[in-house]
């Protein structure tokens, strides 16, 4: 079955802050599962923008600059993003 895919809402370089705690869910290497990746209220920028086919979700790859972890890039959800 074919659908259309379902157009992102942000786009690659643009800043987003984090909407919630961003936590591990143990597939961030490095780092303790449910650790805080990027605390609410964290600055980014999409560096990319990738699609879920299953679920038909635009994915974003975020960079922080965190201060415990310094930079970190994670893959976030539309709700779990918002504009500056």
């Amino acid at each position: 079955m074919m659908f259309d895919l379902r157009e992102p809402v942000y786009q690659w370089g643009e800043r987003v802050i984090a909407a919630v705690d961003l936590v591990n869910d143990g597939t961030y290497p490095g780092v303790a599962e449910e650790a805080v990746l990027a605390a609410t209220g964290t600055p980014g920028e999409i560096v990319n923008v990738g699609h879920h086919s299953d679920s038909n979700t635009p994915v974003y790859l975020v960079e922080f600059l965190t201060e415990s972890n310094g930079p970190v890039v994670v893959g976030c959800l539309e709700e779990e993003l918002v504009r500056p």
